[in-house]
């Protein structure tokens, strides 16, 4: 048999009889993974490993099967939910900048050809504490919904996010007080992101901090908004990478308004979308309070 394709699943249920240690073993991985290397270079076939993974989301085994192998992929999304991303976290003869997006259906896993569709709720009527970001995500802008909940608190205040770090919560509702004259000090605040996905860059501060005041102060962002940048401590809205392709894609999926840091003010003026430029936190706060 001469395959152009061999898929092994999983790694950690095969064995060599070579050895006497059990399937899933170090050993065992080592030298199953080195016998597939070797066929794989000798025959020119390509070989598909599937690994397990522990319940942090690593590759369980030992990490020399991730330095062996070209490229590592990661299949990740929620137990429950229908979308499922692949990322590549190692590449040997490419870029690794780059993810899949991939939906379940009755025909099976299906590509998803425009992902900021999904991250985007279908809600006719706006509600407070709701507003849109563009994230990228390795060399694709995508548009994801920030949602925030603040409320009166009867106890200990609580602070959750989903899909954002914790800590940067904390850290954005103290600028929030200290230059946005917002203070959460005796309310619950409770931010999600849309969809499931991970957001990590320090774009999202501005639209995270929005999404609160709007949802305190009782104001509906429109639905053709979006903002993106990152805040200081000292309540300066910094540039963030990749303005000109954020914007491009916000126009390109109807958005008519875009907050954004002064800095990243684009050259032209007709980009199609109006832009609102700002220097510091203040400034987005009163511009959405204002015209809400």
């Amino acid at each position: 048999v001469q395959p152009e394709l061999i898929v092994v699943d999983s790694i950690q249920t095969i064995y060599s009889e070579e050895l006497d240690s059990l399937p899933g073993s170090i050993s065992q991985i080592r030298e199953c993974g080195q016998q597939l290397l070797q066929l794989s270079k000798q025959k020119g076939i390509a070989v598909l490993m599937i690994g397990h993974v522990t319940k942090e989301g690593v590759i369980a085994g030992p990490r020399m099967l991730e330095h062996m192998v070209d490229t590592v992929l990661y299949f990740e999304g929620d137990a429950g939910g229908r979308y499922r991303i692949i990322r590549a976290v190692k590449n040997r003869y490419g870029s690794v900048n780059e993810i899949s997006v991939f939906a379940m259906s009755e025909k099976g896993l299906q590509q998803v050809s425009n992902p900021s569709s999904i991250f985007l709720s279908n809600q006719k009527t706006p509600s407070p504490g709701s507003m849109v970001m563009v994230v990228r995500e390795a060399t694709r802008p995508l548009l994801i919904e920030i949602q925030a909940l603040v409320g009166q608190s009867n106890g200990a205040v609580k602070r959750v996010s989903v899909g954002l770090d914790q800590n940067r919560l904390s850290l954005q509702l103290a600028i929030l007080h200290k230059h946005g004259g917002i203070a959460t000090f005796d309310q619950d605040v409770f931010v999600n992101v849309v969809g499931g996905i991970k957001v990590n860059e320090t774009a999202s501060d501005l639209v995270v901090m929005l999404a609160i005041a709007s949802s305190l102060r009782d104001k509906i962002i429109p639905k053709d908004w979006i903002a993106f940048g990152e805040v200081g401590l000292s309540g300066e809205v910094r540039p963030v990478f990749n303005a000109s392709e954020r914007l491009s894609e916000a126009q390109k999926q109807g958005f008519k308004l875009a907050i954004i840091p002064k800095a990243n003010t684009p050259k032209k003026d007709d980009i199609g979308i109006k832009i609102v430029p700002i220097e510091v936190l203040y400034q987005a706060i009163r511009y959405v309070v204002e015209n809400t």
